[in-house]
């Protein structure tokens, strides 16, 4: 595990095509080091109505936000000159996932250990990119009898249906192996500042 000053951290890999191959941009870590507390890991980028790209990321019980610049090299100081901020939620652990709908900034992020079943994501929602994001309950948790430690999730947005899937990780129950996760897929709903719990389904 990655301690400040050990070689490590995000980079930007850059490709010609979507199937890659990935090659790295910088040849650099764009973060390096642990900044207000967070492990560089975990990166989530985001790109707003306004073209503005928010890069979210930390471990270690710690969010950091930063804005990028225009060639995706670095970033742009927010107003009070800060290049990066500390917008830690109630209970994050890990895994920061934003979402944007009807105007309203929805953070997701995973809570609990990613080697038990208590492993689950959580939400806040804000008018603001930079929150603040208060935790307004657990969306995805163990559900017997089809598996536990559901977490470290993305999404993917199908516009014509405007249909929203969330894709995550999770256990099966009793499997005592950390690293036996499955990848999975479910449905994702948000209405009116609210993000629905989600049900996992069994694709055995």
């Amino acid at each position: 595990m990655q301690q400040d000053g050990e070689t490590g951290g995000l980079e930007i890999a850059v490709a010609d095509s979507p199937e890659g191959p990935y090659r790295g941009y910088l040849g650099r870590p764009l973060i390096g080091r642990f900044i207000h507390g967070a492990q560089p890991i975990d990166a989530h980028l985001f790109k707003d109505d306004d073209g503005g790209i928010y890069l979210y990321y930390g471990g270690w019980g710690h969010c950091n936000v930063c804005r990028m610049n225009e060639d995706m090299t670095g970033f742009v100081p927010f107003p009070d000159g800060q290049l990066i901020r500390s917008i830690t939620p109630p209970g994050y652990v890990e895994g920061p996932c934003m979402i944007k709908k009807d105007g309203l900034y929805y953070l997701m992020w995973s809570m609990g250990g990613w080697t038990n079943g208590t492993y689950r994501v959580a939400y806040g929602v804000s008018d603001n990119p930079l929150g603040p994001f208060d935790n307004k309950g657990t969306i995805l948790e163990k559900q017997e009898p089809v598996a536990d430690g559901p977490g470290h999730h993305g999404y993917l947005h199908l516009p014509d249906r405007d249909e929203w899937l969330i894709v995550y990780h999770r256990r099966i129950i009793g499997d005592p192996e950390p690293g036996n996760r499955m990848l999975c897929i479910d449905k994702l709903e948000m209405n009116a500042g609210e993000i629905k719990p989600v049900i996992m389904t069994d694709g055995w």
